[in-house]
């Protein structure tokens, strides 16, 4: 389903819109992801709920603007409020991975009363210290430099084999191969504009702001992921309301590696609506 946004549009996939249910639950994918990611989620999410997910722009269908001020976080919490009020006008659920998270986090923080509760996979809340923030900008340089002088193909092969998703490398060929093609449908544009405009390095660090935001927060990593499991060990503790869950024999990717352990996490949650 598209919309038009300004001069672009923006697509989401919506999984299950179930009159007098609960309230929507909007997924968020991560950087070079899809909508599509969570095909294999939503169907097993509580049906209670009403499902939808976000094509992030510069990703899936949505468009990919020249523009950079589209990726800049003030254009995308636009965005994100934008495809929200198409759908409901009560509070939401938002769960992102990655990007998406911080995605999600940022939307919370920046309007808490449109979000009911938080859930976070694989997220931070930016990077505090500046020279880290710095050098995390320059090896994102790097990588947009890698995008601009290769093919998609390559990137992609290159970005999935990156030792942050080590893990996945056990999954059916299958399911690797439709990861891929996934991946395959964005364009150089959306992914390098969405690197420069919200990398992490470009994210505005939220630490001091976790504390205003009261809804219910869920955090969740892979237990193989130990530089995420490490960071939200320590996140927890600056949320008023938040639980962190570590999902075993899962990596960075929780979802995907153990989709049924990730439904089960949010499905628990849920049944505190």
């Amino acid at each position: 389903m598209k919309f038009k946004f300004k001069d672009t549009s923006l697509n989401v996939e919506t999984g299950k819109n179930n009159p007098g249910a609960k309230g929507y639950i909007f997924f968020i994918h991560g950087f070079t992801g899809s909508a599509k990611d969570w095909d294999e989620i939503i169907p097993i999410i509580n049906k209670d709920f009403s499902c939808a997910a976000i094509d992030v722009i510069g990703h899936g269908s949505s468009g990919s603007p020249d523009n950079l001020s589209y990726y800049k976080i003030a254009s995308i919490i636009e965005q994100i409020n934008f495809i929200i009020s198409r759908f409901t006008d009560e509070q939401v659920i938002l769960a992102g991975y990655s990007m998406g998270g911080r995605i999600a986090l940022n939307f919370a923080i920046t309007n808490p009363d449109k979000v009911r509760a938080l859930i976070l996979e694989s997220s931070s809340a930016g990077i505090e210290e500046v020279n880290l923030r710095h050098a995390r900008i320059a090896s994102d340089e790097k990588l947009i430099d890698l995008i601009e002088e290769n093919p998609i193909d390559k990137f992609v092969d290159y970005w999935m084999n990156i030792d942050l998703f080590a893990s996945q490398r056990n999954l059916p060929s299958d399911t690797l191969k439709k990861i891929r093609e996934i991946k395959l449908k964005n364009n150089k544009t959306g992914l390098v504009n969405s690197l420069r405009g919200f990398g992490a390095g470009a994210m505005k660090p939220l630490h001091n702001e976790l504390k205003n935001f009261r809804q219910k927060t869920l955090l969740i990593t892979g237990e193989l992921d130990k530089k995420y499991c490490m960071l939200n060990s320590e996140m927890i503790k600056l949320f008023p309301s938040a639980k962190h869950f570590i999902i075993k024999n899962a990596g960075h990717n929780a979802h995907l590696e153990q989709p049924s352990k990730y439904a089960d996490l949010i499905n628990t949650f849920l049944s505190e609506f």
